[in-house]
């Protein structure tokens, strides 16, 4: 007796859709069905290992791929780290766990309306707001209290200030040790070439570094 014999009929109609085969009949179908896809398959893995038995490979071959290998370049950036003193980890440790506690602040009914969902916060109004009112089941609302710790404000989770630049001039005033770039939104394919061209000159980290595809005059 076969394994499918002791599987019920939804389990075998499930296996039939992931194998992308009908799953309309009777049980005794559906396990003829499987079974002649099992062959098809052990049938493929004999023919395919057949085929790598009969190829040979000459060490020679294997020498021209590790050429071909050894002539392509590898590009790897490794990111820098910023430079910071105890009581900053500690502030970023700290900050860090107190995210994980921090609630997600939904705007007043927001599981109404999916423009609501995708919008970000609001203080609710009205005399009879339920949220306002702190009344069960609805979402916190965002208070003095959740604040985070002020040694940490406005840095990146990696400890770096971000500095929000629009063209590679703007790099020389920035230390790398301290400090991190993030590329304004509109800023063209020519200046952001040109901007983390510079950047890796001067070891300056980009936040929301991308890959540039080269075309026409790039």
């Amino acid at each position: 007796m076969s394994d499918y014999e002791n599987m019920t009929v939804a389990e075998l109609k499930e296996l039939l859709k992931e194998l992308g085969l009908a799953s309309s009949g009777k049980k005794a179908d559906l396990i003829a069905r499987l079974e002649a896809a099992d062959e098809d398959v052990s049938e493929e893995v004999d023919e395919m290992s057949e085929e790598a038995d009969d190829d040979d490979f000459d060490d020679d071959d294997f020498d021209d791929f590790d050429d071909d290998w050894d002539d392509e370049e590898e590009v790897h950036r490794a990111k820098q780290k910023p430079e910071l003193d105890e009581s900053t980890k500690e502030a970023l440790s700290l900050r860090s766990s107190q995210s994980k506690k921090q609630p997600k602040f939904r705007r007043q009914e927001w599981y109404r309306y999916k423009r609501l969902s995708r919008s970000g916060w609001r203080k609710p109004k009205g005399y009879q707001s339920k949220q306002r009112l702190n009344m069960k089941y609805r979402t916190p609302m965002a208070r003095v209290g959740y604040g985070k710790v002020r040694a940490a404000k406005d840095l990146h989770p990696s400890g770096f200030i971000e500095v929000l630049v629009h063209n590679s001039s703007s790099l020389d005033d920035i230390d790398p040790k301290t400090h991190a770039i993030r590329i304004g939104a509109r800023v063209g394919n020519r200046k952001r070439l040109a901007i983390h061209n510079k950047a890796d000159e001067l070891g300056i980290r980009i936040l929301n570094r991308r890959s540039i595809e080269k075309r026409g005059d790039l």
